[in-house]
């Protein structure tokens, strides 16, 4: 514990002049070198993470304005979740049913606790940043479906690109958290254990509704599998991608997004299919 301090505050240094809404050059340099310092100490080194640094990874994939930054707190998230999960099953021997794992305190992408809600509420706004609660959730929702109606290359700009990323990387926090769960369940029926999950939290809660957020999922699933195709068909048309991609300035994000769009769809899917358990 004294040596994940010793590193977490060393680590944290490095963002000392890179605030939320500071994107400058120089603060850009220092977050991709925390980025950097977080896989070495932790992937490469194998120490795991504390909270306050998983969350600052999670802080630079929410406000990150650059293509690289994004993408390269979106992939160390997943490697560290991966590395070091905070739910998983114990090794068994044949004869034996699978054990569940919960590391207690592990840091989470949401805020279900009422108790933190409240307080956050109460400092302020709720943080552009930080986890997020269902209300957050439901926004991202919202936003997502406005990239899908969108529908067009000029209007490409890296929050799309990052909302995407975001949600990619809460679908498969839900789903690390879930599937061990659900594993348990179906070998003990203990409802105990799914109830507990972050699905469950998330969508018992009172501003969620069940109906309206598969219906949501699916218009958006289709919105997005039009928008991705357009860009393909774009893309494979020299003339119509000269022209929309030289207009927009932005041909790695008109990939990136393609890419993402198609991501983004498998994602809404494992919701679905988690949901309907």
């Amino acid at each position: 514990m004294m040596k994940s301090a010793g590193i977490e505050e060393n680590l944290l240094a490095i963002l000392d002049s890179a605030s939320d809404s500071k994107h400058t050059p120089d603060a850009n340099d220092d977050r991709l070198a925390f980025l950097e310092a977080v896989r070495s100490a932790c992937i490469v080194n194998e120490n795991p993470p504390t909270g306050k640094m998983c969350e600052a990874v999670f802080q630079i994939l929410r406000v990150g304005k650059s293509l690289e930054l994004i993408t390269e707190s979106f992939r160390l998230l997943n490697e560290l979740d991966k590395r070091f999960p905070h739910v998983y099953l114990s090794e068994k021997e044949a004869s034996e049913s699978s054990h569940l794992i919960v590391v207690e305190g592990g840091w989470s992408p949401f805020l279900f606790n009422l108790e933190s809600a409240s307080r956050e509420r109460g400092a302020g706004c709720r943080s552009i940043s930080g986890p997020l609660d269902s209300l957050g959730f439901l926004q991202l929702m919202q936003e997502l479906g406005e990239v899908a109606n969108e529908g067009n290359l000029q209007a490409l700009e890296i929050k799309s690109l990052r909302n995407m990323l975001v949600f990619q990387y809460l679908i498969n926090a839900l789903e690390g958290d879930f599937l061990p769960r659900n594993r348990v369940y179906e070998e003990t029926m203990n409802w105990t254990h799914l109830r507990e999950s972050l699905l469950n939290l998330l969508l018992s809660t009172r501003k969620i509704n069940y109906k309206g957020l598969m219906k949501d999922c699916l218009t958006i699933m289709c919105g997005l599998f039009d928008v991705s195709a357009g860009i393909s068909e774009d893309l494979e048309s020299p003339d119509n991608a000269a022209a929309k991609l030289s207009h927009n300035d932005n041909t790695a994000s008109a990939l990136a997004l393609f890419e993402l769009g198609s991501n983004a769809c498998f994602a809404l899917q494992k919701l679905l299919i988690m949901a309907s358990h």
